[in-house]
């Protein structure tokens, strides 16, 4: 019963840290480019790469951005929890191998 628990466990914080990591570095870069801005003659260029990274999240969203990063961020937490699966079952297949 335990190595279950443990399985899920890990499954379940694979999920979490795979959701937020996407969350924060989106984020955490649109954050970061109105204080590039402030930089002389780069307030063009940061205004334009972030509408392009909204019009980007709104494409995967219906045209929310904030509804776009959570389907992303959900991608990227299923993706992560195949993976973590996986990495269960080849420990297992390893284990029993030698």
């Amino acid at each position: 019963m335990t190595i279950f628990t443990h399985f899920l466990r890990s499954l379940l914080l694979t999920a979490i840290f795979s959701f937020l990591v996407p969350m924060f570095l989106v984020g955490g870069f649109l954050l970061m480019l109105p204080v590039i801005g402030y930089l002389p003659g780069l307030q063009a260029l940061t205004e334009a790469i972030a509408s392009q990274i909204i019009y980007f999240l709104g494409i995967f969203g219906t045209d929310s951005p904030l509804r776009g990063l959570i389907v992303i961020s959900l991608t990227f937490s299923f993706v992560g929890a195949l993976f973590d699966v996986y990495a269960y079952y080849r420990c297992q297949i390893l284990r029993i191998d030698s």
